[in-house]
């Protein structure tokens, strides 16, 4: 026996299940594949902190999603940009663009809370734990092949959504050519309690040895990125608290004050994915199924929200006239509007690394000085500023915090 559903969606994470929300009002057959179990716990200290463009804000407002995310989600009104050891900054201020804030952190969990929470009484399916396995094509169906609870199941559905990951197996099984670069770099992610108030500024800060992120947290703390050489990885994570709070003021620096009070660590290697197609036959991808990205301007999980923003867009407006949601034409039109963005914050992304890894003098002495006239052009900030919030790429109603119906 077969389960039918319109549109299965694999992957259960903060992407697959976002798209699942969007969807939920169109009355669609949906079901998501999620391979872990484990159910949403509350937040501690420890979580890990996600940075929100304003764009991205605008997407949940159109969700429905926002107002359960927004107490517990902080905003960033400023972003100081510097190079440890460079005279150059720039900075971005929410009020010079006319906005309540450039973006906002929120905690993993909390999010996961709040997507979760919406999706209870939704209607859609969860399987989990389960894993697709493969996939074939029946005209204008596609029949699924899962494991649920370690048995064997069957999956009918017009469209397959692959959220699952940078290692999309779904992505792999399409054999879609994908550009992946190693940057040898490991990102190390906690957060610290600084010794003044963060005022809602957030700092990215280029050191030799890679980008170092602070988000600003609710009770003012700081998430932290940092970037480290893939070498150091396991000399850097077997520090204790002091040591690393050391390290970590030695590349920041002392405009929060003296650091204390580190959150459990946690790392990650680093490395660029980005498919060359966004559709296969009745599939789409969205998240980090299609591009994976270095952390540094933080765009990675917002360029995947914007992926969800105008598919959930076009796959409501097929579902309100009866048609089908995996139809060629469909498809084709996601990836016109998708593709060149992300293409775009691929290449702005790597582009950001690769010139601040490079340690030549003269290459040092241009990125300072192209810092310092960024910060003193009204239009070049207002460029950078309208980038970093994500409202650059092509709208959808969800971009501008519309709901979808």
């Amino acid at each position: 026996m077969k389960s039918v559903f319109d549109i299965v969606i694999a992957g259960g994470g903060l992407a697959g299940s976002t798209l699942a929300c969007a969807l939920a009002s169109t009355g669609a057959r949906i079901a998501i594949i999620e391979s872990s179990a484990a159910a949403a716990q509350r937040p501690g200290f420890d979580d890990r902190a996600i940075a929100l463009a304003y764009g991205s804000k605008r997407i949940f407002d159109g969700i429905g999603l926002w107002d359960a995310i927004a107490p517990g989600a902080t905003p960033i009104t400023k972003i100081h940009v510097s190079e440890r050891g460079g005279f150059g900054f720039a900075h971005l201020d929410a009020a010079e663009e006319r906005v309540p804030a450039l973006g906002y952190v929120v905690l993993a969990r909390e999010l996961g809370v709040a997507i979760s929470g919406q999706l209870e009484d939704s209607g859609i399916t969860r399987l989990s734990p389960a894993t697709v396995v493969d996939f074939t094509q029946q005209g204008q169906q596609l029949d699924v092949n899962i494991v649920a609870d370690g048995e064997q199941r069957q999956l009918q559905t017009s469209l397959l959504v692959a959220a699952d990951g940078g290692e999309s197996l779904i992505r792999q099984q399409l054999a879609i050519k994908t550009r992946c670069w190693d940057y040898d770099q490991t990102a190390i992610v906690t957060n610290v309690m600084p010794g003044s108030a963060h005022a809602n500024i957030a700092y990215e800060r280029f050191t030799p040895s890679g980008p170092l992120a602070l988000l600003p947290m609710t009770d003012n703390r700081y998430g932290v990125v940092m970037t480290v050489a893939a070498a150091s990885r396991d000399a850097v994570m077997a520090l204790d608290d002091a040591a690393f709070l050391s390290l970590l003021q030695r590349r920041f620096g002392f405009r929060c004050g003296r650091f204390s009070r580190v959150g459990r660590r946690i790392c990650y290697p680093l490395r660029l994915i980005l498919a060359s197609e966004a559709v296969g036959p009745r599939i789409a991808l969205v998240g980090n199924a299609g591009h994976a990205l270095h952390p540094v301007s933080g765009q990675g999980f917002n360029l995947g929200l914007r992926d969800i923003a105008v598919l959930a867009e076009l796959l409501a407006a097929a579902l309100r006239q009866r048609q089908d949601p995996g139809a060629p034409q469909l498809l084709e039109d996601y990836q016109r509007r998708r593709l060149p963005d992300q293409q775009r914050v691929a290449l702005l992304t790597d582009g950001l690394v690769r010139l601040f890894s490079n340690p030549l003098g003269a290459i040092s002495l241009g990125r300072n000085l192209g810092m310092l006239a960024a910060d003193l052009l009204p239009g070049v900030r207002h460029a950078i500023a309208h980038h970093a919030m994500g409202l650059g790429a092509i709208r959808s109603r969800l971009a501008r915090g519309v709901p979808l119906e």
